[in-house]
């Protein structure tokens, strides 16, 4: 069995006895369905504390809910939920998730929720999880961006130092809002191999947990998401090798090897410094169209 946990917590400037709130939202910063699998770990099934007016926060066109159709009826549907529950580690330390879809409108009335719900359940840590597609390749251990409403509450020296200025998320303007009213909000964003941004990708989830429980001190079971991390390497392993994607792939390493030892700026390179989009898509191909046929499966 697995476990991601990593003993005492790092900061004693937020509260010990006050409980984190850890949201991951199903969205923009959602590259490798990092954060969703990052939440199914978390979700231990506990209590039900605030549930969102979802239906007035969700665009039902741009992301349609799925249905069945049997035969000769519609049956599970899947209800969108964006709810906060109480849930608890494997050693009973109890803490709070916000999990769900990332709403599409009403962003502010969504901070104003979370803020009161916040106050009411006595939170001492907001902290967020999201991920993001660059370019790095999966053969590199993730690489993980932190940051926070305080340089205080940054519990780890980050590689990427660039300003960037990049579309906002529910999540980014949530933490944003929490600091500018003085409440401690932190995150992490683990950075996502672009070529497999639209998959399932364990390792960027595990390493997602891996900060929460080197932060918080949570112990946390992810010997289920460690078992599908061997399967989908192998698949990666197995699709660059029939695809003959070997020299992109060690062109990929090249680069972060020289970001990881400061000897490039940026892992945003000029477009002639990475393998396009069609590039990749022809090398990963057959892998994506059997991993979506998986997941719908």
């Amino acid at each position: 069995m697995r476990w991601s946990t990593r003993g005492e917590p790092r900061h004693d400037d937020v509260p010990a006895d006050r409980p984190v709130l850890i949201h991951a939202l199903d969205g923009f910063l959602g590259a490798g369905s990092a954060s969703r699998l990052a939440a199914e770990q978390l979700d231990s099934g506990g209590e039900v504390v605030h549930a969102f007016d979802i239906d007035s926060m969700f665009d039902y066109r741009a992301r349609r809910p799925t249905i069945a159709f049997d035969a000769d009826h519609y049956r599970d549907y899947d209800t969108p939920r964006l709810e906060i529950r109480r849930e608890t580690d494997a050693d009973g330390t109890e803490f709070y998730l916000l999990a769900g879809p990332e709403p599409d409108f009403r962003w502010e009335r969504f901070f104003a929720e979370t803020k009161d719900a916040v106050d009411r359940l006595g939170i001492g840590l907001v902290l967020g999880l999201g991920a993001v597609p660059m370019g790095v390749p999966h053969t590199r251990p993730p690489m993980v961006t932190a940051h926070g409403t305080r340089p205080e509450l940054v519990d780890r020296q980050n590689l990427w130092q660039a300003e960037v200025t990049v579309p906002s998320s529910a999540q980014s303007m949530l933490e944003h809002r929490l600091g500018e009213h003085g409440y401690d909000a932190a995150g992490y964003v683990v950075h996502v191999p672009h070529y497999l941004a639209q998959i399932e990708y364990p390792d960027a989830a595990l390493a997602l947990l891996d900060a929460v429980a080197d932060r918080t001190g949570l112990r946390i079971d992810t010997s289920a998401l460690q078992a599908r991390q061997e399967t989908t390497r192998a698949e990666i392993e197995q699709q660059i090798s029939e695809q003959g994607g070997d020299d992109v792939l060690h062109g990929l390493e090249e680069q972060y090897d020289a970001f990881a030892r400061g000897a490039a700026q940026s892992l945003l390179a000029h477009d002639e410094e990475l393998p396009s989009g069609d590039e990749l898509a022809d090398q990963f191909e057959q892998f994506l169209a059997r991993q979506r046929k998986n997941d719908q499966g």
